[in-house]
């Protein structure tokens, strides 16, 4: 099946299926041509949707290794002038700029979203849990922060 094909069908439900499992199996090189074409279709939040799944997972494996940058640059391209997706890639790029310990701004993981820092405060970056346990956006986040850095003196 193929991406026209998929488009056919009127249940967004099953195309939001279908375009996972495509996006899921893609090879590498068709990759950002496959997320291009996702994002054609006229249900802009399911499409968007299944994309951000899609980031998600791919950069949860990546994110870690050298192969990162230049995913996430065909990934920036391939979602351009969508705010959101957008958003995610560079938030993606600030976690693993915080994880792997390279150079990052906590002015930057203050302004990111309530996803990033909860994630981050569920990381292993003291500095960054620091920030997030005094300035975190919501007492959520806070409080998981606290929770992480007393979880590290204790031990």
């Amino acid at each position: 099946m193929n991406v026209h094909d998929i488009q056919q069908n009127p249940d967004e439900h099953g195309r939001f299926a279908a375009y996972l499992d495509m996006l899921e199996h893609v090879a590498d090189p068709d990759e950002a041509d496959l997320v291009s074409h996702v994002l054609t279709d006229l249900d802009q939040t399911m499409a968007q949707s299944a994309v951000l799944r899609h980031l998600d997972r791919r950069a949860a494996g990546l994110y870690p290794g050298p192969a990162y940058q230049k995913w996430a640059q065909a990934m920036a391209q391939a979602t351009s002038g969508r705010p959101f997706l957008d958003q995610r890639l560079r938030e993606w790029s600030l976690f693993r700029a915080i994880t792997l310990k390279l150079p990052w701004q906590p002015e930057n993981l203050l302004a990111s979203s309530n996803w990033l820092q909860l994630k981050t405060a569920a990381g292993t970056n003291t500095e960054a849990i620091e920030t997030l346990a005094e300035a975190g956006r919501t007492k959520r986040i806070r409080n998981a922060a606290r929770t992480g850095l007393n979880h590290r003196s204790e031990s």
